[in-house]
């Protein structure tokens, strides 16, 4: 990577009050093409999703200080979106520039935009992470797990061999940083020619050290966020602005695509059947249910509405709660065709997706062993080309004989969030991080952390 893409930037000077910049050319030091490429994310990448920071001119202990109200969130936390800036760090990545990547947030989106987990460090943890204390299988759910500071949640591992209690992942204030983030972390810091530190303060320990590790092996930090820092004085280059209105002039510069993000989720639908006692009939039960767990929430889901094909021997139905489950029962000769449809919450780029299951009460042991990354990508490709949400289809079968069921697990495409440069008009008059976007969405880009007044999570910084 090569840092001279300040020179395109026109490198962003703090004069002394937040939103006013002067242009000149950096310094000749930071010329050089970089090797291993570290970089340090804060909360600063994540305020153009809709998730506030802490220490920033709008974030939650600024306003809190100045006796103003929180705003309020449109969506859920568990919808937001990558920003500009999370899309172009899995370019960077990609393109073999970026080496590894440590964040203090537990949002969970770097993670979710495309980063390789072996290239990411979450010192933090991540509100949407399970992890198995006993054989280290980690689990990325859908829905924000229940607790933090690293207690037991409601699941186990889904391995045979183990089975133990899964535990969060996120820290509490009294909580030490869990060598397995830290060890790698602060490896890549001490490889690293250059450590890009992005939206972050720098104020919370020890993380906030770790940049500091390559100076001692000659290299350089830059830090871009938009208020001074304790550590603006052992930068190489201090950049008092907003992220992502940098990061488009460095993928400019390095003539480097921001790709855009779909967001693909996952439910099961679960048929299951059983003779009556005198075994004229059929006793059956449809339900749709989380991929995580038949207990699991299902969050992007609002409503399921069950219909007939060419019968009216049964009544249409409309589940509003959770777990969404339809009992009948027919004949042992009667075959019936319903229609499932799946109505999403605000927020996905769909408002519905229908899908026609024949039940004919003759279960296969088939099982459709898919090649999961394949189909997701396929899905991924075909909705970038067309544009569009609602693109859907099976990733897993499985039937069993006793007792007789069905398990057919559908992955549909929810969100496309395509990324452009907003003018200088623009770029000027927003917030923090905001930029322009494109997306499909229902509703706005608002979104929300919930968490008990109890507890102030230390993961943004």
């Amino acid at each position: 990577m090569s840092l001279g893409y300040a020179e395109k930037l026109s490198y962003i000077e703090d004069v002394g009050k937040v939103g006013m910049t002067e242009y000149f050319d950096p310094p000749h030091v930071l010329q050089e093409k970089s090797k291993h490429l570290v970089v340090f994310t804060g909360a600063g990448i994540s305020t153009s999703c809709g998730i506030p920071d802490f220490r920033g001119p709008k974030g939650i202990w600024t306003l809190q200080r100045e006796g103003k109200a929180l705003p309020e969130a449109s969506l859920p936390f568990h919808r937001a979106m990558p920003s500009l800036t999370h899309m172009a760090l899995v370019e960077l990545e990609k393109a073999g520039i970026l080496k590894f990547l440590i964040s203090q947030n537990v949002d969970g989106l770097h993670l979710r935009s495309g980063i390789p987990r072996e290239k990411l460090a979450e010192l933090h943890g991540n509100s949407f992470m399970e992890a198995c204390p006993s054989c280290g299988a980690e689990y990325l759910r859908d829905f924000e797990v229940e607790t933090i500071g690293l207690k037991e949640t409601s699941r186990r591992c889904s391995d045979e061999k183990c089975g133990a209690k899964l535990k969060d992942t996120v820290l509490d204030w009294e909580d030490a940083l869990p060598p397995k983030e830290m060890d790698p972390a602060e490896k890549h810091c001490k490889m690293a020619d250059v450590v890009l530190c992005l939206g972050t303060s720098l104020q919370i320990t020890p993380a906030c050290n770790l940049p500091l590790k390559t100076l001692r092996g000659g290299g350089k930090i830059v830090i871009v966020n938009l208020q001074k820092t304790p550590k603006d004085k052992k930068a190489n280059l201090v950049i008092h602005g907003r992220v992502d209105k940098v990061i488009i002039g460095a993928m400019e510069f390095l003539k480097l695509q921001i790709p855009p993000f779909v967001r693909i989720d996952l439910f099961q639908v679960i048929l299951t059947q059983a003779l009556s006692i005198d075994k004229k009939y059929v006793n059956w039960t449809l339900q749709v249910a989380s991929a995580h767990g038949r207990r699991a929430p299902l969050p992007f889901v609002k409503s399921v509405e069950v219909s007939f094909l060419d019968n009216q021997d049964y009544k249409a139905a409309i589940l509003h709660v959770q777990p969404f489950r339809l009992k009948r029962r027919t004949t042992r000769t009667k075959s019936v065709e319903l229609v499932l449809k799946v109505n999403f919450i605000d927020g996905c780029g769909c408002q519905s997706a229908e899908y026609n299951i024949p039940i004919d009460f003759k279960v296969s042991t088939d099982c459709h062993n898919l090649d999961k990354e394949v189909v997701l990508q396929r899905l991924r490709d075909t909705a970038i080309q067309d544009l569009c949400c609602g693109h859907n289809a099976v990733v897993e079968r499985e039937a069993t004989l006793m007792p007789k069921s069905e398990v057919t697990v559908y992955a549909i495409v929810t969100n496309i969030v395509q990324y452009t440069k907003p003018s200088k008009a623009v770029a000027d008059s927003l917030s923090n991080g905001d930029v322009k976007r494109r997306r499909e969405s229902v509703n706005g880009t608002g979104t929300s952390r919930k968490r008990s007044k109890g507890h102030r999570n230390k993961s943004r910084s």
